[in-house]
């Protein structure tokens, strides 16, 4: 039987990942053991698109200076990539090997945020300055809905025969025309057993309505997750949710929000608040609660045993971009597994390549059988993908949530 206890802190591990600066740690190297679990639910193979993931616009492309310029430029969210110090061994190996410069920014905390970002400069056909960034499944069908992003040239990436096969016909993107995924993540609640006195939270019910976290809580800005563990916590499916089930449980929020319960809404800058004690509970991704365990023991965390929302980031090339070849070249390089298998090391999450586990048990045994990063199949069937929106309930919904968490 499943429970919401959160796996056994594995010291080992924490020595470990404390070298290793990450952004969503937990669950790393999943692809190998998930193909019919996790990684099926994402994928959706055979079905077909909705309005919302449909290109509507053809993407501007601008010269291609790759032959000319050694450079790639690339936003990612913060520590998400494999470090040593105040390097990224992966990206100088790329460097190293292919004279292509990579200057890799770590701003993208916010899928919104960073839309807001951008999206003046694609709606004038300008260069954003990036050649390169990782958007969320459903920003990356927003965008293509929206013409903002150019078609991977496949015969530059031949290492996307790597591919997971479950991830390769995804709802949002038949056949991959537009993005290759980065890494994949979990939402769920996380807590700090000093500010809970001593008490776990592991329900959205607990986070919203125990007055004892009055003014300590955190939600995340991105709907899907905050919204959708809430779905699923009133028996709601987060690929059948009507927009009466969408208006109930925001109105949920509104009440916690209203009672005080609340005290913020949060991109990927909740962890910090949390490991000092700030923040008793929060939702987040279960990657930076396994940071901030090694920051600070104490700190638990629970998948709901109503589920909890599972989606991958991908890497998409914008309009625009004067890089367009070597962004792709960069994309062919992560693409092979052995490198995959560096990144997933040091941030422990959902690789997207073939092969993942066999590498990390060669290198690392202790990571690759460790539950923390290879969860059951029991776990993985709580599992749920928000369903594609329409044009209309994208526009809705996301009021309706922008309305909430900044009234």
């Amino acid at each position: 039987m499943a429970t919401n206890r959160e796996p056994e802190f594995n010291p080992q591990l924490a020595a470990f990942a404390r070298s290793a600066i990450t952004r969503r740690t937990a669950l790393g190297g999943l692809a190998a053991v998930a193909a019919t679990g996790f990684l099926a639910a994402c994928g959706t193979p055979g079905k077909a698109p909705t309005a919302s993931a449909g290109a509507s616009k053809t993407p501007l492309s601008a010269p291609d200076l790759s032959d000319t310029e050694k450079v790639v430029n690339w936003s990612n969210w913060p520590a998400y990539m494999d470090v040593d110090g105040n390097k990224h061994p992966t990206l100088d190996a790329f460097a190293k090997e292919t004279g292509i410069k990579v200057n890799y920014n770590e701003d993208y905390n916010d899928n919104d945020e960073f839309f807001a970002k951008v999206r003046p400069l694609l709606e004038g056909g300008q260069d954003t300055g990036r050649d390169l960034w990782c958007s969320t499944d459903w920003m990356v069908a927003r965008m293509i809905r929206l013409g903002y992003l150019q078609p991977l040239d496949k015969t530059n990436i031949p290492n996307a025969a790597n591919l997971e096969p479950t991830l390769a016909n995804v709802e949002f993107d038949p056949g991959r025309v537009y993005s290759l995924p980065w890494q994949s993540i979990f939402a769920g609640i996380g807590y700090n057993p000093k500010s809970t006195g001593g008490r776990k939270i592991t329900t959205m019910d607990q986070l919203l309505h125990d007055a004892t976290l009055k003014g300590k809580v955190t939600l995340l800005t991105e709907m899907r997750d905050t919204v959708g563990l809430v779905l699923m916590e009133q028996g709601k499916k987060l690929d059948s949710f009507t927009a009466e089930d969408f208006a109930a449980a925001l109105a949920v929020i509104q009440e916690a929000k209203d009672a005080g319960q609340i005290k913020a809404f949060t991109g990927n800058d909740f962890r910090d608040p949390l490991v000092k004690g700030d923040t008793a509970a929060c939702v987040g991704w279960t990657g930076d609660f396994v940071q901030a365990k090694v920051d600070n023991p104490s700190v638990g965390y629970a998948l709901p045993e109503t589920g909890f929302t599972m989606s991958s980031d991908n890497l998409v090339i914008p309009a625009m971009a004067q890089h367009k070849k070597n962004a792709e070249k960069l994309i062919n390089y992560y693409y092979d597994p052995k490198v995959m298998a560096e990144v997933v090391a040091y941030v422990n999450y959902v690789g997207p390549v073939v092969g993942l586990k066999d590498i990390l048990l060669k290198s690392d045994p202790a990571m690759a059988n460790n539950e923390l990063i290879f969860p059951t199949a029991e776990t993985l069937a709580r599992g749920q993908v928000f369903r594609s929106l329409t044009v209309e309930e994208e526009t809705s919904f996301n009021r309706q949530f922008q309305a909430l968490v900044t009234g």
